[in-house]
C-alpha cells in the first residue's frame, strides 16, 4: 500500500517561504496522481493544488503565483511531492496533508471507466504551518 510522509511545515512570518515535501512509499507506479490539501480548525478542508499523472498542475485561486507544486517521479519506490510556498500570508495558516491516488490511470480507467475521476484514497498525517 501506498504510504504518505510530510515534512517541512514550520512558523514564519507574512511574507516569508516554507517548502513542503510529502514522500511517497510502496507505490508500484512512479507518476502518482498527487494533491495538497490544508485544513484551518472551523474551516473545511480545502484543496490547494494538484498535479495529475502526466504532470498537468492546477492551483486554487488563493494560492496562485504563490505556490509551485511539483513531483519528483524518477523512483517509483520513493516519489516526492512537493510544495514551494512564497509570499505567505496568515490565513496560508492551516495543517497540509498531502494526498495520492494510488491507481495507476489503467487501474482507474477499468474500474471507473474511460473518464474515472482521480479519487485520492492515500492521504499523509499532514505538518503544520503556521504564518504570523
Amino acid at each position: 500500500h501506498v504510504q504518505l510522509v510530510e515534512s517541512g511545515g514550520g512558523s514564519v512570518q507574512a511574507g516569508g517561504s516554507l517548502n513542503l515535501s510529502c514522500t511517497a512509499s510502496g507505490s508500484t507506479y512512479s507518476r502518482l496522481a498527487m494533491k495538497w490539501f490544508r485544513q484551518s480548525p472551523g474551516k473545511e478542508r480545502e484543496g490547494v493544488a494538484e498535479i495529475d499523472n502526466e504532470g498537468n498542475t492546477d492551483y486554487a485561486d488563493s494560492v496562485e503565483a504563490r505556490f509551485t507544486i511539483s513531483r519528483d517521479s524518477a523512483n517509483k519506490d520513493k516519489v516526492t511531492l512537493y510544495l514551494q510556498m512564497h509570499d505567505l500570508k496568515p490565513e496560508d495558516t492551516a495543517m497540509y496533508y498531502c494526498a495520492a491516488d494510488s491507481r495507476p490511470p489503467w487501474v482507474r480507467r477499468r474500474l471507473a471507466g474511460p473518464d474515472g475521476p482521480i479519487t485520492y484514497d492515500r492521504w499523509g498525517q499532514g505538518t503544520q504551518v503556521t504564518v504570523s
